[in-house]
């Protein structure tokens, strides 16, 4: 899959899997990752301690080994935002959006004119350094046309809003942020709780409707598959940390068992 394909594949029926990540930010993570099947990453700023800088490298490394990457940035801040797609990553999760009004915002932070404001400058890392002398107009057309915009469903006023969000030009995806979902409804880690189940069910009818995807993290491959049955088509297997420490731990008891 080509790196710039990522947006195409926004409401189509193959699913897509992933991993985030939260501590190998290495040189051969993108090569392992696409040897190993992945058709995208999520590089998280939001729980890490990756700045900038972090981001660039990485982005890099994806480029090289044509694996789509998207940057979970930190905040709604217009800054973080643009600041990642500059980089010249595929695309942009951003947590907690509960409103239209906040989409809205996303959008014009992440989209050149007509789609929005965002900030110019061309010839950069998004535009992979190449020296062009095309007009303005369909240089952000082609940036505006590759750039994902991923938004987190995390509280309940996001999920009675995701119809509405789901149903706006220039949002892509809608992903599930089941933890922050679950304590903002006051029953942290009730995923089977009726209001979570009305709520996740919500969001998946909300992205399909739309043609749209809808996106999850799961803690192994047996859960992803199970999300992929709801209706998920964006599938994220664990993160780097839990894959290594899941692999690691069941080869220690594969080794100790055998050996007692």
């Amino acid at each position: 899959m080509a790196s710039n394909g990522l947006r195409a594949l926004v409401g189509t029926k193959p699913t897509k899997i992933g991993t985030f990540l939260f501590e190998f930010a290495t040189p051969g993570i993108g090569q392992i990752l696409k040897a190993a099947g992945a058709d995208f990453a999520v590089l998280d700023m939001e729980h890490t301690g990756f700045g900038f800088d972090t981001v660039r490298q990485v982005v890099r490394y994806m480029q090289a080994a044509n694996l789509p990457i998207v940057v979970r940035v930190p905040s709604q801040s217009r800054h973080h935002i643009s600041r990642a797609l500059d980089t010249g990553a595929d695309g942009v999760m951003v947590p907690i959006v509960s409103s239209v009004e906040q989409a809205k915002a996303v959008l014009d932070a992440a989209k050149y004119w007509p789609d929005g404001t965002r900030g110019v400058a061309l010839g950069l890392a998004h535009e992979r350094f190449a020296m062009r002398s095309e007009p303005l107009l369909p240089r952000f057309a082609e940036q505006n046309a590759r750039t994902a915009i991923i938004l987190q469903v995390e509280d309940p006023r996001g999920a009675a809003a995701a119809d509405e969000i789901a149903s706006m030009p220039g949002v892509d995806m809608l992903w599930l942020g089941h933890n922050d979902l679950s304590v903002a409804m006051g029953e942290p880690g009730a995923f089977d709780h009726p209001d979570f189940l009305t709520a996740e069910q919500a969001t998946i009818a909300a992205a399909k409707k739309h043609g749209k995807s809808a996106g999850r993290l799961a803690v192994d491959a047996k859960q992803a598959a199970q999300f992929v049955k709801l209706g998920y088509d964006f599938v994220s297997i664990a993160g780097d940390v839990w894959l290594l420490q899941q692999a690691f731990a069941a080869g220690v008891e594969t080794i100790r068992s055998s050996s007692s």
